[in-house]
């Protein structure tokens, strides 16, 4: 328990809001296949601003953020300074040698086993089946589309068991019926889009993102208390 609490904030209880992420995807022939993903992924993109190195996009997560100053999601190149020094730590660690430094096989592993366990940006999705017809277009997508084809994986957590109507809806559900992994809470779920098209993390290669979906009636789920 914090002892040596900062003063109080002269920013008022309600009214901060997230506001906009900056994001980047690697190279200008790279910009179409990614703004096509946060399209697909129900952003609304607001704006394309051609620049000598790639398209600059703006996305907002709802119509009701159009004109706002909040609920923003930026997309440009990654800038070359940036660039640069990903390479540079990539080449010090050997990434992807047979000789890669142990620090990086074993981070990989921590992701493979677990997509939140770094990085990651998260939305709200206000119905079940609206995340589940999510997931099942961006698979398709994912096997099918010329631009994003072999560039998304999908993941997904189930809430954890022992609510028998939770339970039920899940084992019946066309995405996570067949899911084994649970979330680190109870009454919601996590579906997790790892894609190369947008780079961040550590070492600049993959994002993820992550879609959510909370039961309603339940005060204590996923997403307001973490259990071990």
């Amino acid at each position: 328990m914090a002892t040596d609490l900062p003063a109080p904030s002269p920013v008022a209880d309600g009214s901060l809001t997230m506001g906009h992420l900056a994001l980047h995807y690697g190279t200008a022939e790279e910009g179409p296949a990614a703004a096509r993903l946060l399209a697909a992924m129900g952003l609304i993109e607001t704006q394309v601003l051609p620049l000598p190195n790639g398209n600059f996009y703006r996305f907002v997560t709802s119509s009701a953020h159009y004109g706002r100053g909040d609920g923003i999601v930026y997309l440009s190149a990654l800038p070359e300074p940036q660039a640069r020094l990903i390479a540079a730590i990539r080449t010090a660690l050997r990434a992807g040698t047979d000789d890669e430094h142990e620090a990086l096989t074993a981070y990989r592993a921590m992701m493979a086993q677990d997509y939140e366990a770094s990085f990651h940006f998260g939305f709200l999705v206000d119905t079940l089946e609206e995340l589940e017809n999510l997931v099942l277009a961006l698979r398709t997508l994912a096997e099918n589309d010329p631009l994003l084809k072999g560039r998304v994986r999908i993941g997904a957590n189930r809430a954890r068991r022992g609510d028998p109507a939770v339970d039920a809806r899940l084992d019946a559900s066309p995405v996570f019926g067949t899911v084994d992994r649970e979330a680190y809470g109870r009454a919601g779920v996590q579906v997790f889009v790892e894609t190369d098209l947008v780079r961040a993390g550590q070492l600049g290669e993959v994002m993820y993102f992550e879609f959510d979906y909370v039961f309603p009636g339940h005060a204590s789920h996923v997403l307001s208390v973490v259990e071990l």
